[in-house]
């Protein structure tokens, strides 16, 4: 119990104000008594609760509601703050509220528990707490962090949130077996969700949703934020690139927000709630959210019309969907009760993890991770979405760091003042170049060109391709947002052609020649320097030019040779018409006119 006595000389009274941490007997005083069963403090989609307290970057204490019905005076209106605050609630100012864009108003808590005596009162139970203070405009009474050891944990506040209609059947059984025979595993996701999950937690009960969903990455990627399904479904989220588009998640060679963990929880619960409102229920939302809205939507018309059941379990689903409900289901009892599945969860407070900085320069994964004094891997887990060795100021205009080495991190980066904070920068191509040449050109390695910008074998760089280069004299600008919006890497297959010599047939002409390889008379005459219509007439071959390393294979409509070439011409766009022989005595040569015997090259 934290109480405050507040003295008004001038009407000789006192005024007492209690908050209680734990459950009492109340009297007709109007005291709150604390519960913790969850289904009185469950959130739904629909409604919202307002507070009465206001807790200020603090553990939740207690969630209260009134033992007697106590009506209570509204106060002046105040936003509800999203800083990490927990609100102690009183369930009969509750309000409809199923709009997320505005913000949400609760009123200021008005004095309910106070009793006026014309005397102090002496009570040795009340006692006066340093760690209290009065709000501002003395409207509400504000709490300092809780630093207490018996704080809760973030389980108990996601058990708390439970709202969730419960799925028993077989295949939940099966999944608890399989995660609870599977406790190394169990441990590793639970661990690695240490980073994740107040903030999840957060934005979950800002919305009013169940927080069974902040159990849900669980399931689609064991919180790994670096997940990379075979569909090619990123992050901890899993979205698929034209979804993570549609929520506006950007993805370019620098950044894929699918895997930023701000940026893809705000678009993964905005999907969830999207699908919610479309088929009433979270069962139907869930298996929308594996399976697609299209496919869901088209199963339940297909039951509908069949006079069949219209709820989860009676839809005819793929085996993916049909486990991924029993799959959170099994999570969610094993957080529930993890002793009654031999589990162990780890300690994780119900604080937040991290905290949001601003830069304003490019600056190097590495320089960011040194000046917040954490380990590179604890960095890039906390801003997976940075798939480069620098993090572009353009595009990310914030990074996220441990809650106590933000501070650390500010402090250390304005020491460094005008110093450079970034050795890479970004280069755009202006025309096709191979790696080599372009490695030439910037200085340096091949091997580290293709490393840091994942350059596969065997292909050229096209125009318009932005790379990453290290910084020289001639690139120290921080990247533009012109150019990191634009940002792309397209190769082309590095065909090298090498010069054939083929021997013509008697009565061969120049088309029945160009047929018989699969290419165009135009070229050929090109190549020979001659014209299509040419008698070749005492001619005893010509010269074509074939993808190198190739052999020059005679077959019905194409040769292989033609076809590569073909396929060289549209990737590259490179003109082969400006490879061959372009001087009279490489014609000479073609045609058996010139000197000396020909040979093949």
């Amino acid at each position: 119990m934290i109480s405050q006595l507040i003295n008004f000389p001038k009407a000789k009274k006192w005024l007492v104000v209690v908050i209680l941490s734990s459950p009492i007997i109340a009297s007709n005083t109007g005291a709150f008594a604390a519960s913790r069963d969850q289904d009185e403090v469950s959130v739904n989609n629909n409604t919202n609760k307002s507070s009465a307290v206001s807790v200020e970057k603090t553990p939740p204490v207690s969630v209260y509601k009134p033992l007697h019905h106590v009506s209570l005076p509204p106060g002046p209106m105040l936003p509800a703050s999203h800083t990490g605050a927990t609100t102690l609630t009183n369930p009969n100012n509750a309000t409809n509220n199923t709009t997320n864009n505005a913000p949400t108003y609760l009123p200021s808590p008005p004095v309910v528990n106070a009793i006026i005596r014309s005397e102090p009162i002496k009570s040795p139970a009340l006692q006066i707490s340093p760690e209290m203070r009065l709000g501002e405009n003395n409207n509400a009474l504000s709490l300092k962090p809780n630093t207490s050891t018996n704080s809760q944990n973030i389980w108990e506040r996601i058990r708390r949130g439970y709202a969730m209609p419960n799925l028993d059947n077989s295949l939940v059984k099966d999944r608890e077996q399989w995660y609870s025979s599977r406790p190394d595993y169990i441990v590793r996701m639970t661990e690695r969700s240490r980073k994740y999950l107040y903030f999840i937690v957060e934005e979950l009960e800002r919305r009013n949703m169940p927080t069974e969903l902040a159990l849900l990455p669980f399931v689609e990627s064991a919180f790994n934020p670096q997940a990379v399904s075979s569909a090619k479904a990123a992050g901890m989220w899993q979205f698929m690139p034209r979804t993570g588009e549609y929520f506006d998640l950007k993805q370019n060679m620098f950044r894929d927000e699918r895997r930023d963990v701000l940026a893809s929880t705000k678009a993964a619960l905005d999907y969830l709630q999207k699908l919610y409102g479309m088929f009433g229920d979270w069962h139907l939302a869930l298996a929308a959210y594996n399976w697609g809205e299209g496919s869901v939507s088209r199963a339940i018309a297909k039951n509908q019309k069949a006079g069949l059941g219209l709820q989860y379990e009676d839809l005819n689903m793929p085996a993916e969907t049909r486990l991924y409900v029993p799959k959170l289901q099994a999570v969610k009892n094993i957080i529930s009760a993890p002793e009654s599945f031999s589990s162990e969860l780890p300690e994780i407070p119900d604080h937040p993890y991290f905290a949001s900085v601003n830069i304003s320069r490019d600056i190097d994964v590495v320089l960011a991770a040194k000046l917040a004094q954490v380990r590179l891997d604890d960095f890039k887990a906390l801003n997976p979405s940075a798939n480069k060795p620098v993090i572009l100021a353009a595009g990310t205009p914030q990074i996220l760091l441990p809650w106590d080495n933000a501070s650390v991190f500010e402090t250390n980066l304005q020491a460094m003042g005008n110093k450079p904070l970034a050795t890479w920068t970004a280069w755009t191509a202006k025309q096709d170049m191979t790696v080599s040449a372009v490695s030439d050109l910037v200085n340096m390695s091949e091997s580290e060109l293709r490393e840091v910008n994942r350059i596969p074998p065997r292909v050229k760089i096209k125009a318009g391709s932005t790379l990453v280069i290290r910084r020289q004299s001639e690139f120290q600008k921080d990247v533009s947002e012109q150019v990191l919006d634009n940002a792309k890497i397209d190769f082309a297959p590095e065909i090298t052609l090498s010069k054939k010599y083929v021997k013509i047939k008697p009565k061969d002409t120049i088309d029945s020649f160009s047929k018989r390889y699969g290419l165009t008379p135009a070229l050929v005459a090109q190549w020979n320097n001659i014209s299509v219509k040419t008698s070749l007439k005492g001619t005893k071959g010509l010269v074509i030019y074939v993808p190198s390393n190739k052999q020059l294979v005679q077959a019905k409509g194409k040769t292989k040779a033609g076809k590569q070439l073909a396929s060289a011409k549209r990737t590259t766009k490179q003109s082969v018409t400006k490879v061959g022989l372009n001087t009279k005595k490489q014609n000479n040569k073609s045609t058996g006119k010139g000197k000396g015997k020909n040979k093949n090259t």
